[in-house]
């Protein structure tokens, strides 16, 4: 057992992205952070599923061309293979849980960003 603290932790990009709590064994657990305009690469894993379950505001993501609108309250899974990708067209910030499992190293194939 371990606890780890959110304050301990950094997000990738400076203060936005995602700011993982854990990373493997058995999963990903990360807290994601998009301000307006923001958006993370396409891409798909091809072992790893993944979950986005929003804490505030409402984030569009684009799961095989089709855009989503996913807002506070809701979750959006993903299965292995679907490509996707993450924009914040609101104009607030958007604060996530991503978890992906089963954790395998090096899971991402990124994939030219959709036009929407």
């Amino acid at each position: 057992m371990y606890i780890v603290d959110e304050k301990d932790k950094e997000y990738r990009f400076g203060d936005w992205g995602p700011k993982y709590l854990m990373q493997g064994p058995r999963m990903n657990f990360a807290l994601v952070q998009f301000k307006q305009g923001q958006d993370f690469q396409a891409h798909y894993h091809e072992v790893m599923e993944e979950n986005f379950y929003v804490l505030e505001g409402t984030i569009t993501i684009v799961v095989d061309g089709k855009p989503c609108e996913v807002s506070a309250g809701q979750l959006i899974h993903i299965e292995p293979g679907e490509i996707h990708y993450v924009i914040n067209k609101s104009s607030s910030t958007v604060k996530m849980i991503a978890s992906l499992a089963p954790y395998k190293d090096a899971d991402k194939v990124e994939v030219e960003n959709p036009k929407i």
